[in-house]
């Protein structure tokens, strides 16, 4: 079953419980109503006969003054309601009744007249007819000066009476029905438009692969259906940059150490005798370059991952300081201090003396003996600032994107062996920590790249 009908068939069973709740209540609260209407017509009975008892319409002049023509005189004037009917016991028997004919003639029942007859005090009771249930009251009557004792009895048949109940019920339930059927009509279009977008987002998540990431869903409104749909939208932009960047990274990777491999093969499959000491230091010296390509190819992987850095409290004046001792090794340069910052923000340390040693790198190569190369350190406001400086022959216009891309080097590279990865491995390390890199550059004139970082941690 299918999402639209397992929620059409759910909200159907709703109404339809709710529909029947409905009628059942209904019926119990009109045949309640019905229970009270017909016992007040039994008490309004007994008011009325023995109101007019008590006036002297009940005994005009010239006529005899007995309990039969009293009990006759009152059925005479009082004519029975809907679904009831009056009669009258005396001597013991049934006398008058009411001059409409009754559901039942419970006058011709022998078994409750006698029964009847024993009452002394206005009395009530149910009995079973050929109709159904009714209720009763007899009211004995006596008249002063008048011989004999004789009864009224009022009787309402109920479950006649019910027949407009049913009647009532019945046309609720036709009706209700007509409304089911037109509400599962309407649900089932209205669950059709709201499950729409959930629908293209199955067929797209279906239709999509990795060579085949541009399928998008159309979002219409702004309910949170189509909320999802936007979503999902920004999730297949994210995975289509991702393979797109995978895709680019492996053969980019590939090329560069498929290089290396090829000259390694070249030089062993050629050498002789005479070629074999220069032949192994090459062979070792491109091995390194590839130990180095593979390294900083695990700091990128890693780069992404929630524990590529472990913030902790760092002092950016030892680091700076800590930095330039390791880097007055690699070159003979004229080293500087331009400033250090005497404070302590929460960073990885070892990652950001990794991304500055980096940057010395990079320096060193575009640098020659005696240039001035410097690094420093500072805080303003939200941010701390860590840089390196040189005075080397600075980037040109065209590569100052490109260099942050991997694999990618300046045009002013020449023989430089890099792979393209130490400014890729700044940035990463610089966005794992919420922060960014800044180059500032003349042609000819040197280049800054300052690491800016939020002074907490992210």
């Amino acid at each position: 079953m299918s999402a639209r009908a397992r929620i059409l068939a759910w909200v159907l069973l709703v109404v339809l419980l709710a529909l029947a709740g409905t009628l059942l209540a209904t019926r119990t609260v009109l045949r309640n109503q019905l229970d009270q209407r017909l016992d007040n017509e039994i008490a309004h009975g007994t008011n009325k006969l023995r109101a007019y008892l008590a006036s002297p319409d009940s005994r005009p002049p010239g006529q005899p003054v007995t309990v039969d023509a009293l009990l006759g005189r009152y059925l005479e004037r009082n004519l029975p309601e809907k679904y009831e009917t009056f009669f009258s016991i005396v001597g013991g028997v049934a006398s008058r009744r009411s001059a409409i004919e009754p559901p039942a003639r419970l006058d011709n029942d022998h078994a409750l007249v006698t029964e009847l007859v024993r009452a002394t005090a206005p009395a009530y009771g149910t009995v079973n007819t050929a109709v159904g249930s009714a209720r009763y009251g007899v009211i004995p009557v006596s008249a002063e000066n008048a011989p004999g004792r004789g009864a009224l009895v009022i009787v309402e048949f109920v479950d006649h009476a019910a027949g407009e109940i049913g009647d009532v019920v019945r046309v609720m339930a036709v009706m209700s029905g007509a409304a089911l059927v037109l509400a599962g009509l309407v649900g089932w279009l209205v669950a059709g438009r709201i499950l729409a977008p959930v629908r293209e987002v199955r067929l797209a998540a279906e239709q999509i692969g990795e060579s085949d990431l541009t399928r998008r869903i159309e979002v219409r409104g702004s309910d949170d259906v189509a909320a999802l749909g936007r979503t999902f939208n920004t999730m297949l932009d994210r995975l289509e940059r991702a393979f797109a960047g995978q895709r680019d990274f492996l053969d980019d990777a590939g090329h560069e150490l498929r290089t290396p491999i090829t000259i390694v093969r070249g030089h062993l499959e050629l050498m002789g005798d005479e070629d074999r000491e220069t032949t192994r230091l090459l062979v070792l010296d491109e091995l390194a370059r590839m130990q180095r390509i593979v390294d900083d190819l695990l700091v990128l992987a890693k780069s992404g991952n929630p524990g590529f850095v472990v913030p902790v409290e760092t002092d950016l004046a030892d680091l700076t300081v800590e930095t330039l001792a390791k880097a007055r090794p690699l070159a003979d340069r004229a080293w500087r201090v331009d400033a250090v910052a005497e404070t302590v923000i929460r960073a990885d340390g070892q990652r950001l003396g990794q991304a500055l040693l980096q940057l010395v790198s990079n320096a060193v190569r575009h640098t020659r003996d005696g240039q001035e190369i410097a690094i420093g350190s500072a805080v303003t406001a939200g941010s701390a600032l860590l840089w390196v400086r040189d005075t080397g022959e600075g980037v040109p216009l065209d590569s100052r994107a490109r260099i942050f891309e991997r694999f990618k080097r300046g045009t002013n590279a020449g023989g430089d062996d890099g792979a393209g990865l130490g400014l890729p491995i700044v940035a990463a390390i610089a966005e794992a920590h919420g922060g960014r890199v800044l180059l500032d550059s003349v042609p000819g004139a040197g280049a800054r790249f300052t690491i800016e970082l939020p002074s907490e941690a992210p």
